[in-house]
């Protein structure tokens, strides 16, 4: 449903990893309240990247236009400077250099990280890979897109990560990509303070993802269906969220006037949902943080 309240209207994003998961989430919302997003990621129609999924960055910019916003789908692969620095100099032509959020969610590690095999035994190849496309791209990215922050002097960049701390998270390469990623917005916030733009970590909690649906076997329509299948973690899966969720709380922050204050920290979608009174978009308010508290595994 569109809203009719668009706080964001005006405002200049980059997804950066919206094909699909959180960056579509994040895109959508960013669209919900008003702006305009530039979609961009490997998947187009016709070409899907190496994960072989079928949703593409134009599914999610018309979902982004559907939503509100304007939504702008660009093919980049984040990894090659090339196709970041002429991501960044669209947008200067198209919007006068104007760039107010700016998302780093680049992934696709999803079928690179072997959970049973120690750092040793690993696919060095494959957990290499994962540091190119979950840190380098997010530096790439952010290299090329905050000098347009700088020229306005303000701007929020956000790195999606998952936790909310520097504790490992079952896989060296998958801890190390993560772990990155939080560092990354702090290091960032310290060196952008001075020109007024900000940065920040967001995470999500147990994210209902169409991967993690179709790993369930059901749809966003029954997907509580799948709590008792006895699947791994299914019992845990009562207390998903949507990718709109981190995406309405991300779109809560950067339409706060005083988000600077927030720049360096480290937030969870739960976080904001608290902050900004932000519900899920069927209707729940989940709370991964305080579930996984009550369960010893935060």
């Amino acid at each position: 449903m569109m809203s009719t309240n668009k706080p964001l209207k005006g405002k200049i994003a980059v997804v950066a990893g919206a094909t699909r998961g959180a960056g579509r989430g994040i895109a959508v919302s960013l669209g919900e309240a008003g702006a305009t997003v530039y979609c961009t990621g490997r998947s187009i129609a016709g070409s899907p990247s190496d994960l072989n999924r079928s949703e593409t960055v134009q599914e999610t910019a018309q979902l982004v236009t559907e939503a509100g916003g304007n939504g702008i789908a660009v093919r980049v692969d984040h990894t090659n400077e090339a196709d970041v620095a002429a991501l960044f100099e669209q947008i200067k032509r198209e919007q006068n250099g104007q760039l107010d959020v700016l998302v780093n969610n680049v992934w696709g590690g999803e079928k690179l990280v072997d959970w049973d095999a120690r750092f040793w035994k690993h696919s060095l190849a494959n957990g290499l890979l994962i540091q190119e496309r979950a840190v380098k791209a997010h530096l790439i990215t952010s290299y090329y897109g905050a000098p347009l922050m700088l020229e306005q002097g303000s701007g929020l960049v956000v790195e999606i990560t998952d936790g909310i701390d520097y504790r490992y998270r079952g896989n060296l390469f998958y801890s190390l990509a993560k772990i990155s990623s939080i560092h990354l917005a702090e290091a960032m916030a310290a060196e952008l303070k001075p020109h007024g733009v900000s940065a920040v970590a967001v995470t999500p909690g147990f994210l209902r993802s169409e991967e993690m649906l179709e790993h369930y076997g059901v749809a966003e329509t029954n997907w509580q269906d799948a709590v008792g299948s006895g699947k791994p973690n299914a019992e845990h899966f009562g207390q998903s969220e949507t990718p709109r969720f981190i995406g309405r709380g991300i779109a809560a922050l950067a339409a706060d006037p005083d988000y600077a204050a927030k720049s360096g920290a480290v937030l969870a979608s739960w976080d904001l949902s608290d902050l900004y009174g932000i519900m899920d978009i069927d209707g729940r308010y989940p709370h991964w943080g305080r579930y996984a508290k009550e369960r010893g595994f935060l």
